[in-house]
Parts: C-alpha cells; structure tokens; sequence
C-alpha cells in the first residue's frame, strides 16, 4: 500500500515471512517494522538496542511512563506496552499524515495507554509537566535527526521531563570519522553523567555509515547487562562507557544552538531494504 504524507511517500510493505508483519518505508527507506500478531517481534538491530533499554530501565513488567520522540509505526510503544503492561505513554510524531496511515492500516490495541500527538518533539517537551521514566528520540526528517533535537539546550529540556531515575536514549546515525558521533556523546555527558553508546562494531570504525544508541541517565546505568545484551544479539553490538567512551568523544565539545547541525546525509542506498 502506498500513500502521500506530510514527509514524503509513504509505503507499507508485507513482510513475507510474518502474516502480519508490516514494513513502514518513507521515500523508499525503511523507517519501521512491525508484526501484528506478536509486538514484542523486533526487527531492526537499533530497535532490538532500544527494547534492551526497556527491558532494562525497570524491573520486569514494571509498568513505566513512556515518552516516544518520533512515532513510525509505534514499533517501540507496541512493545513497551506487551511487556509492560498498563504503562503509560506519549508519541510525538510531527507528520500528522503519517499517524492517521499507521493507525488506520496498523491500528494499536485499545486497551494499551498509548496517547498521540502531533507536532514538534522540542515544542511537545517544552509544554510537558509529566515526569517520564524513559524518553526516546528516534526523529529523522529527510533521513537526518534534525539540528534542534541534538543540543545541549534541548538535553536540558529532556531532563526537565526525566523522573530521577530516569533513562535517556536517542538512535542517531553517523559514519566515516564519526565527528557528529562524537559531539553527540559530548553533549549527552555535558548534561547525564552516567553514558553509555551502543552500535555496530563496523559503524565504530568508520567502516560503513550506520545507527549509533546513547544512553544517558542522572544514576549508574547497567552497563554490564547491556554489554551482554548487545554482544549476545544476533547483529551483535558493541558498548562504549567510561574511559573508552572518554576516548571515543576525543577533543569533541557540546553542542549547543548556535552552532548545532542535523545529522550527516547518508550515502545512497545506505538503508535500502535488504542491505
């Protein structure tokens, strides 16, 4: 099924090995993945990144306060909500368009507590006073996480939204000398002191252009668990904390406003399905 949305065109593709799974594709790039019959089926390695994240922030099925910055196909709220039932959550998805298509085509269960909104992730954040105990930012327009959503005033604002315990994570992509990379994890040390960074070991060397994950949070983050989670998934990752994050970020500095820029563009076909 094809449609026009506010971002581009939008796709629905079948997933021939899921009776119900479904790919989300915007301009040709696959943005989500989902199977009808079993959310906690997570397709793409950087969101099985993001369930450990979940899995991990509470105890299990802990009910959590959910805030999702960026919607898809709401792959990570369906999972929140099969795992951790009766949690509460809120999307921010700025392509009204597009959530009309997913909830008509891809409808969310009704008993789950998952609130919609359409707008802008920063704008949503400033009007929030809920107190969340996981927020995460998965915004790509045009393939780039955005230049307002990769500041050091836009992290402060995030914090304002965190419970104490809270976790932070953001799915962001980088390749070659990784500089966007490393400002982003001197941003997210500048307002977390706890950090993690999780990503395919070929995307830390440079070798090809992929998603990176950082984690941030006010308390100790269990970095020991995620370490096994990453290495022992079937795309397996690698975790950067401590001295070797350290070494990682190198001389790079916040960033702040002023002089904060989207994501870099990916090269052609870097996405494209089956790569």
């Amino acid at each position: 099924m094809r449609a026009q949305v506010d971002s581009g065109a939008a796709e629905l593709r079948p997933d021939p090995e899921r009776r119900r799974g479904w790919t989300l594709l915007l301009d040709g790039t696959p943005q989500s993945h989902v199977d009808l019959d079993d959310p906690t089926h997570l397709e793409f390695d950087y969101v099985r990144r993001l369930g450990h994240v979940v899995d991990l922030a509470a105890p299990p099925r802990r009910p959590m306060r959910v805030l999702h910055m960026g919607g898809g196909a709401f792959t990570l709220a369906r999972y929140v909500a099969a795992t951790r039932p009766r949690s509460g959550q809120q999307v921010v998805e700025l392509d009204g368009a597009l959530v009309e298509l997913v909830r008509r085509e891809l409808p969310l269960d009704r008993s789950w507590r998952v609130r919609v909104r359409t707008g802008d992730a920063r704008e949503v954040v400033g009007r929030l006073r809920d107190a969340f105990d996981l927020v995460v930012l998965d915004v790509f327009a045009g393939a780039r996480t955005p230049a307002h959503l990769v500041s050091t005033e836009f992290l402060e604002a995030v914090a304002e939204v965190l419970a104490p315990t809270a976790t932070y994570a953001a799915n962001l992509t980088d390749g070659g000398a990784l500089a966007f990379a490393r400002g982003q994890v001197a941003t997210l040390q500048a307002v977390f002191p706890h950090t993690c960074l999780v990503a395919d070991p070929a995307v830390l060397r440079g070798r090809r252009f992929g998603n990176l994950l950082l984690v941030g949070s006010r308390n100790p983050l269990p970095v020991d668990l995620l370490t096994a989670r990453a290495a022992g998934d079937r795309s397996s990752g690698r975790l950067l904390h401590g001295p070797e994050l350290d070494r990682f970020r190198g001389g790079a500095r916040p960033v702040h406003d002023a002089a904060a820029a989207a994501s870099p563009l990916p090269p052609a076909g870097t996405f494209e399905p089956g790569r």
